[in-house]
């Protein structure tokens, strides 16, 4: 069975409750204190007490490892970061799409000391638990589809990636792997051969792994004007044919909105048409559901915007609200092939982590945060497109759900901006309001903020990027 389009799964009628562990009543948790939800600045940013942490990484940390701004948090709540000189600040990032139910989220909370307090680990290979079984039960019951399906847990998005293209050359005996144009899928070998970007990640790290192709994406903005779906499909599936050949071709991985590469939508149509050559071909398709999955989008996975089904889905980020946690989720009968003791690492599924993704899931459920994620997502919309009426610099306003962006271009050309991004990102910083950017060319702000931030809060947000904009661009 492989990649093709269908119904959307878990969106009609009412959700069921999660199959999870029932917390220990003889542990006493004590909730963090509320921080107020405002933006407050007591302290020139970065302060002094960040500045004499930043002065120790120098001497500690590999400079390799980098930060937007050096502002170093002390604690965290909701939408908000209190850093070590007691500023508050706006957290639009979400820790890249992690905190979707914001920080220290009661629920979350509550389950990991709970769970801590009964054992932290005894790796799943050894000695297995209910709450790893508890979260399979959840991904095989929310991912697309309602094909029968299993799934297995892991530490970080790249290490589910890498697993994912292992179940399909297991299965398949294909070593062709396609990936797309802007693509980011992490940064272990495998993975850095099928992220598309060169500098920071790439560069002066190979060779790569071996066997993998990339293919024109579905990029509106950037493509021939008026290019449809259906074509920008048809042309990444020439390169596919030519390139690599059906026989040889085991997988297509792709981001159903491309993260790191620039938030890039593509154009209605496109994943229709690559799932359905994938199901004509015998070629699995894996969706890369690490920053757009759990309600980002609008919707739980960003698939189902047009009901694809893929044949597996790797998640991560906000499985676990904030706790190292990613999965592979595929067709039971592709699963079931993979030997016995091909599948794990020490880590993977930590009991801990466990309990955090089943009461951030259900966090999700309780509070129809994939809901949220549309309103939030109209509201940055609407304002992101009176920024660019106003600035010729903004070139693209795109998104879905709370998943927003904006790219930046020299005035009256295509031409990215690269610079303009990083001053404004930095103003932004300087103001309390923590965002982002991406892109291929470095030239695309990104919102991505916790899905239950308070509508006062984002609108604070918004104003001090509007701010930034008028001032640097």
């Amino acid at each position: 069975m492989t990649g093709r389009s269908g119904p959307n799964h878990g969106v009609d009628g009412p959700d069921p409750p999660l199959s999870a562990p029932k917390p220990s009543t003889t542990l006493t948790v004590v909730n963090p204190a509320r921080i107020n939800q405002t933006r407050r600045i007591v302290t020139e940013l970065p302060g002094p007490r960040s500045k004499e942490l930043d002065a120790r990484r120098t001497e500690a940390v590999a400079p390799g490892v980098s930060s937007v701004f050096p502002l170093y948090i002390d604690r965290a709540e909701g939408a908000i970061l209190v850093d070590v000189d007691g500023n508050s600040l706006i957290d639009l990032g979400s820790g890249i799409a992690v905190v979707s139910v914001g920080h220290a989220a009661p629920a979350v909370v509550h389950a990991v000391q709970d769970q801590i307090a009964k054992f932290a680990h005894t790796c799943f290979m050894v000695s297995p638990y209910e709450q790893y079984v508890a979260v399979c039960e959840a991904l095989n019951e929310r991912t697309p589809g309602d094909h029968a399906k299993r799934s297995a847990l892991f530490n970080s998005g790249a290490e589910a990636v890498e697993n994912a293209v292992k179940i399909v050359r297991h299965v398949t005996g294909r070593d062709g792997v396609i990936a797309f144009d802007h693509a980011y899928h992490g940064r272990t070998n495998l993975t850095m051969a099928l992220t598309a970007k060169n500098m920071p990640y790439r560069h002066r790290f190979g060779p790569f792994a071996p066997e993998v192709y990339r293919v024109a994406m579905s990029y509106p903005y950037r493509d021939p004007e008026g290019m449809t779906g259906a074509e920008a499909a048809a042309r990444a599936i020439e390169q596919m044919e030519r390139q690599v050949g059906v026989a040889n071709a085991g997988c297509v991985v792709i981001e159903p909105i491309q993260g790191e590469g620039g938030f890039i939508v593509p154009a209605p149509g496109f994943l229709p048409a690559i799932a359905a050559w994938c199901t004509a071909n015998g070629v699995l398709l894996i969706a890369d559901e690490i920053q757009t999955g759990f309600c980002r989008t609008g919707d739980w996975f960003a698939c189902d915007h047009e009901g694809v089904v893929p044949d597996l889905i790797t998640t991560a980020k906000a499985m676990a609200g904030g706790m190292p946690l990613a999965a592979v989720t595929g067709r039971a009968e592709l699963m079931d092939q993979v030997h016995v003791g091909g599948l794990g690492g020490t880590y993977g599924g930590n009991p801990v982590a466990c309990a955090a993704a089943l009461a951030s899931i259900q966090t999700m459920v309780d509070h129809d945060l994939a809901f949220a994620a549309t309103k939030i997502g109209a509201t940055i919309n609407e304002r992101f497109s009176a920024m660019q009426a106003r600035h010729p610099g903004i070139g693209d306003v795109r998104g879905r759900g709370a998943m927003m962006a904006m790219e930046l271009v020299q005035p009256g050309t295509m031409e990215p901006d690269a610079d303009a991004a990083k001053r404004i990102v930095a103003a932004c910083h300087r103001a309390g309001v923590v965002t982002l950017s991406c892109g291929s060319y470095g030239n695309v702000l990104r919102l991505l903020p916790p899905l239950v931030i308070e509508p006062e809060l984002l609108d604070d947000g918004l104003g001090v990027l509007a701010d930034a904009l008028t001032a640097e661009l």
